[in-house]
């Protein structure tokens, strides 16, 4: 199936953009790629700021796996945004922090925000590639801090074809399994002390890693528990937290 791509100068955000579009009746797959945002969005509601020279982008296709299985989406995008990172990037530590963070020497580099619409994923990727938002509650980076070369046009073709590649592997669901030693095997922080804000209570712990559905397995207080929501930081080694 053909696959089409709407490129914007300025949109206010291109997950709204493919519901629009899909509201009014347009059937995926589709692409919407955006030169800046002006209302960006990135997980738990939160702003992503969205200024020209990044990639920002959202892939729209038909959802046909059962529905309590799209949470698995965003660790589909979290592995191919790492390979894109792999591709463009030498010498550095590449990794992934639940759930769906690629971080570049601990620094966060991308955003994921997977939403269902009907019978469709509406999937936007946020990748920094020119530059890193300034004023944010953790660090931050860019492709272009660690490559000599790279522009938004050659991290979108990557971005495609890895995209397409994982969730081949990930074959409406049935491949989960690879998913998932996929994600744990490019995730430095399996082992390591942790928090876990759930927005109800603040839980410190050991990083134990992926429940079989993906939840976060925590072992805090001798009690090992699954959480599915909630800002993550890695201690000491990572001052990050997600966005």
């Amino acid at each position: 199936m053909r696959t089409i791509i709407h490129h914007f100068s300025t949109i206010d955000s291109t997950n709204t953009e493919a519901l629009r579009r899909l509201e009014a009746g347009e059937q995926g797959p589709f692409w919407l790629i955006a030169d800046e945002q002006t209302e960006g969005r990135g997980r738990l509601g939160r702003q992503w700021i969205s200024k020209p020279g990044n990639l920002y982008s959202t892939h729209a296709f038909p959802f046909t796996a059962p529905a309590i299985t799209s949470s698995h989406i965003s660790f589909v995008a979290a592995l191919a945004i790492h390979d894109v990172a792999t591709s463009f990037i030498t010498g550095a530590n590449i990794s992934l922090k639940w759930p769906n963070d690629c971080l570049i020497n601990g620094a966060k580099f991308s955003g994921v925000l997977a939403e269902m619409h009907g019978g469709h994923i509406i999937l936007g990727m946020g990748l920094n590639v020119s530059h890193e938002p300034d004023g944010l509650p953790y660090r931050a980076t860019c492709i272009a801090a660690h490559s000599s070369s790279v522009t938004v046009a050659q991290v979108f073709e990557s971005l495609q074809l890895k995209l397409k590649k994982w969730l081949q592997i990930w074959d409406n669901s049935n491949g989960f399994s690879h998913i998932h030693r996929g994600w744990e095997a490019r995730c430095n922080a399996i082992g390591k002390p942790m928090s876990l804000d759930t927005g109800r209570a603040m839980l410190h712990g050991t990083f134990v890693g992926l429940a079989p559905d993906g939840g976060l397995v925590l072992n805090h207080n001798n009690t090992t528990t699954i959480h599915y929501a909630g800002d993550v930081r890695i201690i000491p080694t990572e001052e990050n937290s997600a966005a």
